[in-house]
């Protein structure tokens, strides 16, 4: 046993294992497997051209000399970007906790509870802050929630500005530069004009449906928006606000002063840096738009028994029922970074945040007076946490540098700076003792903080935020600790049992990969520092880069996409600035097969592009004739086809070749969704196949944990025609030559969890990365041969093989009045996640086990699926009150004096004996979708307050 490759701890099954569980699918060896599994025509030829794998000590190593490259500077550069402190309560216990980070999506809420109510408090926060109605579940980043906004306000246009195609939008030149570089990128292919201006001087014409404005303005400078907003109104000029979350505990709030929605980022709420990200966006809104609300909103229902209950409400199941119309994708969100800046208000509470805003706000009022003292006058006239002086940039530049501290350097005359909870009053003495420097002035010494009146009595804050008692009674240490280890009881997530959601790889997060980022050579960054300071971070990234390069075997990469959903909206937008580089502007159709993700037409339809659904086989394989006669028929305006490989339905479907030239020859590229990229790796690569652009969710395939629904990371890999296009950032250049504008807000995305896939990278190496591939096809496999005889598998490949995942056929038990829900719940009771429901096929389950479980815990998973199948078999139609159809079943429920279930309460909770070594209890039973979404609660208020 070879105890320091990282693959024998990444990879479940072992040696022992491999034997029997071939001997299980029917086949002698690995090799003859793979070769039963994957076309011979597209399999790699030679390994991947990556360095030899690194032991988990070599790696810890390795990444403490490279952090060692990054130069820990103080960054006051701001810019929607502040170094926080993140409580150490947090930081051990939800931050480093895999009780938090491994967690899945909340679509089975019974055993989400503890996150869903962590993301409740995160927006009620937001609402009682933003002072608007209803507030999502977080987004990406200040920049993409921005762009959600625009697209929100041109959704719910009038009737008559969408009659006279009213399509102007009003920017105000204080906006951040790099979320004006997003909205620049996503405006354009919905019809949408931008006009960049001063707000003072805007002439509110009918010709505009929708502004936004930043509060305080990018250098600080506080404004009063209320008169703007009035006068839009009179208009029917929509308003969004983007504003520093942090602010709004001294400001007043733009829900005040009549704004339509309320965005930013929750990065400051004890979020580290991370050259970048994941940070939690936030959004709000008024509740007449909740049908157009960008992501997810958490909801407050009732369960069977009438009991409270919290589940996604409203945009769960849009996205795949609505496709190409829906308002966006639920997946994009940042749920563990959502949770911890929740926390954080939980931590301080009102008092806590108003003693932090007043100490930042305090801190820029000392700093601009005793500047003013050295004669450096500073220009806001009102400001909270920035100030800007006007001086010789240059000079002080050089001198702050060899301080080790960062500007905002504006111009050649003007400096910005920005303070945060961090700023201690020797920083500040640090500071003045820079400029002294500069202007040869002596200086005196700061011993206190004055207090600061730098806020226009008309904007303080009057209204009260953060009253509910959850922000007001976990104030130790002691007490946030127990408060979140109760929450952690209430979710199942991968430290407790297997997780086999097709599509979603839900693999070990290796502990090795996530300890660097606790490092503070790795998570104090700011992005917009010069380059010079972040040596560790470029070598890493674009060591990452070229890694990914090998995998796909494509000839660049961008790692900016903050999620496989920003991935698809980047790889389709290179893929239309190609088309228009060539003078194909009339290049739009995007063909994309009936079994494709839902997210696949809604990103096709944010490109500009029209969707033409291509069809199906009965065997789940694309109609090749279809796609012919389709690709025929758009030729001449043909932009792409969007395709998943292996298929949806987990399979390597063989006709990909002549599929991929065919829209070659008809002037299309060819977008292959990396979903399913954990069956490819090292065996064959979308270059391979014929692909020219892919995106790869780092958080499935390369072990980012999924954090409960974000981060993600969804880099695009492209092909050498598309290298120019890759996209690039209005502070730090980044992308190809003819570079598109931003795609996220930081020049490369959520670098900070960029660390987790290079250390799996790194330590697997070539031989790992193949490995796991093989394990992954092999466990999906072993898995199809133990349900045979229970469950159909729904597709198979040409040699009755399954890729990594596989579909079974639930419709059938509808005879016996079963849905395929209810075997979802009954999971719940032997202690496991379902798998994937009713996706790609209504009435189905997609399994996928991942090569990180071992053959005990692949044993254990069809155990209970086979005890499922034999209650499905005693189950009838006409007696709905059955062990199906009341899972799942609650410590309550069991140990109530009044039982009225025809089965023992043994069978209900302890249904096989592995159950009572380790029994999971679900905390509610079955929660009501239908009355949640007609009672809409997305705060902390109690639910008799809206009844």
């Amino acid at each position: 046993m070879k105890t320091d490759a990282f693959a024998l701890r990444h990879i479940g099954p072992n040696d022992n294992d491999l034997q029997h569980m071939l001997k299980t699918i029917g086949t002698e060896t690995m090799d003859q497997l793979i070769f039963e599994t994957i076309p011979k025509d597209i399999r790699l030829k030679s390994d991947l051209d990556l360095e030899p794998a690194m032991t988990e000590f070599e790696f810890a190593n390795h990444i403490k000399k490279l952090g060692d490259k990054n130069k820990m500077f103080q960054s006051y550069i701001g810019l929607g970007y502040n170094q926080a402190i993140i409580p150490a309560v947090i930081q051990r216990n939800v931050f480093e906790n895999p009780g938090w980070y491994t967690a899945y999506t909340p679509y089975q809420a019974e055993i989400a509870q503890g996150r869903l109510e962590a993301i409740l408090n995160f927006q009620t926060m937001v609402i009682e802050l933003s002072g608007m109605e209803i507030a999502n579940a977080s987004l990406l980043d200040e920049a993409t929630a921005a762009a959600e906004a625009m697209a929100l306000l041109f959704d719910v246009r009038s009737r008559e500005q969408k009659k006279n195609n009213v399509n102007r939008f009003f920017i105000s030149e204080e906006i951040l530069p790099q979320t004006l570089s997003v909205l620049q990128t996503r405006s354009t292919p919905i019809g949408v004009e931008l006009v960049i201006g001063n707000h003072e001087e805007f002439d509110f014409s009918d010709d505009f449906y929708g502004a936004i404005l930043q509060y305080p303005g990018k250098f600080g400078q506080i404004h009063d928006y209320a008169g703007f907003i009035a006068k839009a109104k009179t208009k029917e000029i929509k308003v969004a606000v983007a504003a520093d979350i942090l602010s709004l505990v001294k400001l007043t709030s733009p829900g005040e002063m009549g704004a339509d929605v309320v965005l930013g980022t929750t990065q400051r709420f004890g979020i580290p840096l991370g050259y970048g990200g994941p940070h939690a966006a936030y959004f709000a809104t008024k509740a007449e738009y909740k049908r157009s609300m960008p992501g997810r909103i958490i909801g407050v229902t009732v369960d069977t028994d009438g009991n409270r209950a919290l589940r996604m409400a409203l945009q769960t199941r849009e996205q795949h029922i609505k496709r190409d119309k829906a308002t966006s994708n639920i997946c994009t969100a940042q749920v563990l970074l959502s949770v911890m800046a929740g926390m954080y208000a939980v931590f301080h509470g009102p008092k806590g945040l108003e003693y932090i805003a007043n100490k930042v706000h305090n801190s820029a009022a000392t700093l601009a007076n005793e500047l003013e003292k050295l004669g450096l006058y500073q220009t806001n006239t009102a400001f909270f946490d920035t100030i800007v002086i006007k001086t010789d940039a240059k000079k002080v530049r050089k001198i702050a540098e060899q301080n080790e501290v960062n500007f905002l350097y504006v111009d050649k005359n003007t400096i910005s700076i920005s303070l945060n909870e961090t700023t201690s009053i020797t920083d500040l003495n640090k500071i003045v003792s820079i400029f002294a420097e500069a202007t040869g002035k002596q200086t005196s010494t700061i011993s206190e903080l004055q207090n600061g009146n730098q806020i226009p009595s008309n904007l303080e804050r009057t209204s009260t935020f953060l009253q509910h008692e959850v922000f007001n009674k976990y104030h130790s240490e002691t007490a946030l600790m127990r408060y979140i280890k109760m929450l952690e009881r209430k979710d199942l997530a991968l430290n407790h049992s297997m997780i086999s959601l097709g599509s979603c790889t839900m693999k070990l997060n290796a502990a090795s990969e996530m300890l660097p980022l606790s490092m503070v050579q790795w998570n104090n960054i700011h992005p917009f520092a010069p380059l010079n300071q972040a040596q560790g971070y470029q070598e890493m990234l674009t060591k990452l880069e070229q890694q990914l390069n090998v995998v796909t075997g494509f000839a660049g990469t961008t790692l900016q996409p903050n999620s496989g959903a920003q991935g698809e909206y980047a790889g389709l937008m290179v893929i239309r600035a190609y088309h228009q580089s060539r003078g194909d502007h009339h290049r739009n159709i995007a063909l994309i097969p009936s079994s494709a993700h839902g997210t696949n037409p809604a990103s096709a339809a944010m490109a500009g592009m029209t969707v033409i659904v291509t069809k199906t086989l009965e065997n789940g394989n694309i109609d090749v004739e279809d796609l012919r006669e389709k690709a025929i028929l758009h030729s001449a305006n043909l932009s792409c086809l969007m395709i998943t490989y292996p298929s949806t339905h987990g399979v390597f479907e063989s006709a990909i070749c002549e599929i991929t030239q065919l829209i070659h020859d008809h002037g299309g590229q060819v977008y292959m969704d990396g979903a399913n990229m954990n069956a490819q790796v090292g065996l064959t690569n979308p270059a391979t196949i014929g692909a020219d652009v892919c995106h790869l969710n780092l958080h499935k395939t390369f072990a980012i944990p999924h954090g409960g629904g974000g981060p993600g990371v969804g880099p695009i890999c492209v092909a050498p025609q598309l290298v120019p296009f890759l996209p690039t950032n209005p502070v730090i250049p980044t992308g190809g030559d003819s570079a598109i504008t931003a795609i996220s807000a930081a020049p490369w995305g959520s670098a900070l969890v960029c660390l987790i896939s290079y250390g799996y990278i790194c330590m697997l190496g070539a031989e790992g990365l193949k490995k796991s591939t093989e394990y992954a096809i092999l466990n999906a496999n072993y898995i199809k041969e133990k349900l045979n005889g229970h469950f159909d598998t729904l597709y198979s490949g040409e040699m009755g093989r399954a890729a990594h995942e596989m579909i079974i056929e639930c419709r059938p038990f509808k005879e016996k009045g079963i849905e395929v829900t209810d075997i979802a719940k009954r999971l719940m009771d032997y202690g496991f996640h379902a798998p994937t429901v009713s996706f790609p096929v209504a009435g189905t389950m997609m399994i996928e086990p991942t090569e990180s479980e071992n053959l005990e815990e692949l044993d254990r998973f069809c155990d209970a699926m086979i005890a499922i199948r034999k209650e499905i078999e005693v189950a009838t139609m006409d007696n709905p009150n059955n062990v199906l159809k009341n899972a799942p079943h609650t410590l309550m429920m069991v140990t109530n004096d009044n039982w009225i279930y025809p089965y023992t309460r043994e069978q209900a909770a302890f249904p096989l004996e592995y159950v009572a070594d380790n029994k999971f209890w679900p905390t509610v039973r079955r929660a009501d979708e239908a009355y949640g979404d007609r009672n809409l609660v997305c705060s902390c208020a109690p639910i008799e307050a809206y009844m």
